[in-house]
């Protein structure tokens, strides 16, 4: 029998969210009812926080995050206390995508807000699906913030390979994530950080020029911050209120 997963809240802000977020990896979910028996079909039950005293389930899983809870619910569904080999694919680009497979089924997925954000997706990931074997995959592509995302990774000492991402691009509404998924599931290159961050000139000019889109025309930062922002160094934000300062020095 295969299993889905259960909504079960009258909270509509919350059953919004999590149709929606189950609806985007296309995952199978049935609506519950609180005068309804839980089906045998449900593997994990999602509610929030005050309801769950209402429920008796012993597979149930309380929203929090959403994205967190319906990795958890994809475990607990599947009767998992620990995963053989977990796979955690990244996508690597200016936010990049992240997915975490549990033996081959995919378990998350999520955009990084930066290349150094990935460590933290990737402790989560280990922290929520104890495994006996962990390995991250990084595709080769956009050497810059591949680097970024490595040498963020080293403290962690896990086993980080660099997959030839050549087939992985996807023409789809999230073609990171998807990316992210084939390059969790490649074979690639076991490496050791750390590894040299140097930005090529169109990166930097690209940094700059939105910088200036970022200061509705203002100011365009400076090389040197431009390159500092594209090695992780410094925010593009940070890096537009110091340029603007330094402009205003100039003009007394």
């Amino acid at each position: 029998m295969r299993k889905v997963l259960g909504i079960l809240t009258e909270d509509f802000r919350l059953y919004h969210d999590v149709v929606a977020a189950l609806r985007a990896r296309d995952l199978p979910f049935v609506t519950l009812s609180f005068s309804r028996r839980v089906p045998e079909n449900v593997g994990a039950v999602l509610t929030s926080s005050a309801e769950a005293p209402r429920i008796r389930a012993h597979n149930l899983v309380v929203v929090d995050d959403v994205e967190n809870a319906i990795a958890r619910a994809l475990q607990v569904s599947k009767g998992k206390t620990e995963w053989h080999e977990l796979l955690i694919g990244v996508d690597p680009g200016r936010e990049p995508g992240v997915a975490v497979l549990g033996d081959g089924d995919v378990l998350d997925t999520r955009l990084a807000s930066s290349p150094e954000a990935v460590r933290d997706q990737v402790r989560t990931a280990v922290r929520m699906f104890p495994a006996r074997q962990v390995r991250v995959r990084v595709g080769h592509g956009d050497p810059t913030n591949r680097n970024r995302i490595l040498n963020s990774l080293a403290a962690d000492r896990l086993r980080v390979e660099i997959v030839d991402e050549a087939g992985t691009t996807h023409r789809s509404p999230q073609p990171d994530l998807d990316a992210a998924v084939d390059i969790a599931r490649t074979p690639g290159v076991r490496v050791e950080p750390p590894f040299e961050v140097r930005p090529t000139p169109g990166e930097v000019r690209e940094i700059q020029r939105r910088s200036r889109l970022q200061s509705g025309g203002r100011v365009t930062i400076s090389t040197e911050l431009a390159g500092a922002v594209a090695r992780g160094e410094i925010t593009l934000d940070a890096a537009v209120e110091r340029q603007m300062r330094r402009d205003r020095r100039s003009e007394h």
